[in-house]
């Protein structure tokens, strides 16, 4: 088993595209839309409003599991 498992890391053939068989068009329109959505939520937030969400992401980043 891990003779396969070595010769399987070493191999050749190069690693699959995680994007093959998707619709290029569609995957930069998707991109696009994603960009634009964080750049609108962004300019509509309020100052605190910011502060509020950074603050309960800071807290559950480092807050004890």
């Amino acid at each position: 088993m891990a003779a396969a498992i070595v010769a399987q890391s070493t191999s050749d053939r190069p690693t699959p595209d995680p994007d093959e068989g998707k619709n290029p068009a569609a995957v930069a329109l998707g991109r696009l839309g994603g960009k634009k959505g964080r750049a609108a939520r962004a300019a509509r937030l309020t100052l605190e409003q910011r502060s509020a969400i950074a603050r309960k992401a800071a807290a559950k980043r480092w807050g004890s599991k």
